[in-house]
């Protein structure tokens, strides 16, 4: 790879200040980062990516004679992810750290395994970690929470001092599960007029506010605070990327997962006050060579992972849309697959999912669906539960989902057997125009069973509606969270009942001749007596189709009713020829080498290695995306299956495809 293509690859100029020359300043900002392997689509990311040309700006004799860089983070590291919901948040230290991080805002998700573990992994960073505006009583007046730092000042190999402070916003609290009790939150605006000064009286040429908050939030930060106050706002908590120049402040968000940075020049401008900025946005592709000590150390952190998470565990015939994007602001059909999933499995009247539940933020092509992406796609650590609440609740929990739109929050609702309209037109807490369950309007006294996550019935996210009774709410509780599942669990389970119940189906006219075997074996006590754990296992004829099947392992498939109501619904693709059928999908036993490989098609048949697999499989990929391109087809439209198709394929199958079918409409 050539020094050129580094320069190239994936640059676009967000702001251009026409100033020439070696710049006075050089910056880099990134935020919300969390995953470290690369994804399948365009920009990849990938920390070894983003490293490599995190150390081209920082170290290229090009750069010799300019200011060394300053790199500023805007938040969310820590969780969630598949690493941390093992490490804990530990893992991404030594990324942060080797990027050369100088300051750092908190982010709500740095705070999700609690303070004591913010106040662990912060010790191991080789750098401060501000928030201002938040405020803990309990350690001192005017002490921020986690005793974070308040402002830094840091101070370039060109002898400019540069004036830091962090700031958060006041939503972000609500969604965090363990906070400290009767913390004090101060306006950002109010915070920054407070606090700035100081730093310009110890000598701050230029202003830095790293902030973690909406962006509507961050402009109307820059909107408040008096022109020239702070120079530059880097934000963060929105996982795309923007610029915008509001009241003579810029505003930049600098995308998210290691797709992308900003590289930013800033000269001092000729009257004397204030700073020219360009602004360069480098979307990380595959362009861009893998920094080989940060390959080693992704190996070393996904190692003992990968092979369980390269475990096929279903497939999918219609892509899923699990962007940011969608999920947040409109009906998807991911979330329709999981809201069902979540309502059959408990037989609830209906279900409702917060969609910053969904963190893929990617579209899954059809094909095969591995535990990896199931367990990135649903991270958090809070299982399903089911309460019963009153009509009016359930109303009130919708007029919270969409309260706070166009911003992309969490919170935005994704549902089952619900239909509702909203407007954003209307004021927040009358946006939901009308809304039924089971097609029957909403009755404010009548009582439903509800499906969703424990963070909700905790009252997060604003669902105060859904908060239980032993919370201080009134929502009576059914299944609670500590019998409840996690989705991801559920979902491992379906896929699995689909296995099941789809060699079932594939036995059909042998199925007499299976059971006279079966039979007979029993009259010849041919098997084993059952285990002593009672877990029944039968030894089945080699020509069923079945391997050993565990009456715990079925899942979905134990509860008959409900599983066919679902997949009925959900399910369709035509049966894999007879060479598949034996093909493991999910088992809760890793003891068998079988569970780690992938099926075979026609690209991976000759792969040495999953590594190898994976390759070809990407090549693959590489080659149709192209074709696609060139004949002009948009592989970023979602294209559903038509609902006659669906019912035209066989009943039971090992695919999904759920369909967009018009449970959330927004009238403009």
């Amino acid at each position: 790879m050539s020094l050129e293509a580094i320069e190239s690859a994936g640059v676009s100029t967000t702001f251009n200040s026409n100033r020439q020359g070696a710049p006075d300043l050089r910056l880099l900002h990134y935020n919300d980062v969390y995953h470290v392997e690369s994804s399948s689509s365009e920009p990849c990311g990938g920390a070894p990516r983003f490293q490599t040309l995190v150390n081209y700006y920082r170290s290229d004799p090009k750069f010799a004679e300019q200011p060394s860089l300053l790199t500023f983070f805007s938040g969310d590291a820590f969780n969630p992810s598949l690493e941390s919901t093992i490490t804990k948040g530990q893992h991404m230290v030594p990324f942060l750290n080797n990027v050369g991080t100088d300051a750092a805002c908190v982010g709500n998700h740095d705070l999700d395994f609690g303070i004591a573990q913010f106040r662990h992994l912060r010790g191991q960073c080789k750098f401060p970690w501000l928030l201002a505006n938040v405020l803990d009583p309990a350690l001192g007046e005017g002490v921020p929470m986690a005793n974070c730092q308040k402002t830094c000042m840091l101070v370039s190999s060109s002898g400019i001092k540069v004036g830091v402070i962090g700031l958060g916003e006041r939503e972000w609290l609500a969604t965090i599960n363990y906070l400290p009790p009767n913390l004090i939150y101060k306006s950002a605006s109010e915070t920054a007029k407070e606090l700035v000064p100081g730093l310009r009286e110890q000598g701050a040429e230029i202003i830095i506010a790293i902030t973690h908050q909406r962006e509507p939030n961050d402009n109307k930060l820059a909107e408040k605070i008096p022109p020239g106050l702070i120079d530059i706002i880097l934000g963060g908590h929105d996982h795309y990327y923007s610029h915008s120049l509001i009241n003579s402040t810029h505003v930049l968000r600098s995308g998210t997962d290691f797709k992308q940075l900003s590289y930013i020049e800033a000269w001092r401008k000729a009257s004397g006050s204030g700073w020219d900025f360009t602004i360069t946005r480098r979307d990380i592709t595959r362009e861009l060579p893998k920094h080989p000590e940060t390959v080693k150390l992704v190996d070393k952190l996904t190692s003992a992972l990968k092979g369980k998470l390269q475990k096929p565990i279903g497939y999918t015939v219609t892509p899923l849309d699990g962007r940011f994007t969608t999920v947040r602001t409109q009906e998807s059909n991911l979330g329709n697959f999981v809201c069902d999933l979540m309502r059959c499995y408990h037989d609830a009247d209906c279900a409702i999912m917060a969609s910053g539940t969904i963190r893929g933020d990617q579209i899954y092509p059809p094909g095969i669906l591995r535990l990896k992406d199931i367990l990135n796609c649903f991270p958090f650590e809070d299982p399903v539960v089911v309460l019963r609440i009153t009509g009016k609740a359930l109303r009130l929990a919708l007029e919270n989902g969409v309260s706070e739109l166009p911003a992309l929050e969490g919170r935005f609702p994704q549902v089952s057997n619900i239909k509702f309209a909203f407007s954003t037109a209307k004021a927040p807490g009358s946006r939901v125009q009308w809304a039924k369950v089971n097609d029957a309007d909403i009755e404010d006294g009548k009582l439903y069973t509800v499906s969703t996550r424990g963070y909700m019935a905790r009252g997060k996210d604003g669902f105060t509606s859904l908060l239980v009774k032993s919370e201080g709410g009134e929502a009576e509780e059914i299944v609670s969270e500590e019998d409840g599942l996690l989705i991801s669990t559920i979902l491992r389970q379906y896929f699995l009942s689909t296995k099941i119940l789809g060699k079932w189906n594939r036995l059909s006219r042998s199925l007499n001749r299976h059971w006279v075997n079966v039979h007979e074996k029993l009259k010849s006590e041919e098997l084993s007596p059952p285990p002593s754990n009672n877990n029944s296992v039968v030894d089945l004829p080699p020509d069923s189709g079945f391997r050993y099947v565990s009456q715990q392992r079925i899942g979905l498939a134990t509860n008959p009713v409900a599983a066919a109501a679902f997949m009925n619904q959900q399910s369709g693709t035509a049966s894999p020829r007879r060479s598949d059928v034996d093909t493991p999908l999910d088992s809760e036993s890793d003891s068998h080498s079988e569970f780690l490989c992938r099926p075979r098609n026609y690209v991976t048949t000759g792969a040495v290695s999953q590594d190898d697999a994976d390759h070809k499989e990407s090549l693959a990929r590489n080659v149709l995306r192209r074709w696609r391109k060139k004949i002009g087809v948009d592989a970023r439209r979602v294209k559903t299956v038509e609902q006659g198709a669906i019912e035209r394929l066989p009943r039971w199958t090992r695919a999904i495809a759920p369909v967009i079918d018009g449970r959330i409409i927004c009238i403009e």
